[in-house]
């Protein structure tokens, strides 16, 4: 009996093809969601909003991109880790800009040199109420 006649079975296909029978996998879209929860949890430190944010963005599109081709799973993951990357890289960015734009306002220059001034610490306690009042005026 030669194998010749004998009908091929479904099993016996995945058999002569072993590369049906492996699983893809699609890591960049766990990295990238991973990264995106990590950017939106630290998206007060540079690090973690801008660099985690931008590295969960550039993984997510590129998972996202593979799985749209069928060439890998997880598109939705690739997807919901570029929007978490996003909003981190966003927030980081905008605490970036408050902080700076405080740093160079003329209330804080004013702070910064009464208390370079100051003596004691109650002369330093004055210049932070000065300070108070200049902001909130």
């Amino acid at each position: 009996m030669s194998f010749s006649n004998h009908p091929q079975t479904p099993s016996d296909y995945a058999q002569t093809h072993p590369d049906a029978a492996v699983k893809r996998n699609n890591g960049l879209a766990i990295a990238a969601l991973v990264l995106g929860i990590a950017a939106i949890l630290l998206f007060w430190t540079v690090f973690g909003g801008i660099v985690l944010g931008l590295l969960a963005v550039i993984f997510g599109i590129i998972g996202a991109r593979k799985a749209r081709g069928g060439r890998a799973p997880y598109g939705k993951m690739s997807i919901i880790g570029t929007v978490l990357g996003a909003l981190g890289l966003i927030a980081s960015v905008v605490i970036i800009a408050i902080g700076a734009s405080i740093l160079n306002s003329d209330e804080f220059k004013n702070f910064d040199e009464c208390v370079q001034h100051a003596k004691t610490q109650s002369e330093r306690d004055a210049c932070a109420d000065k300070f108070n009042r200049e902001v909130n005026d």
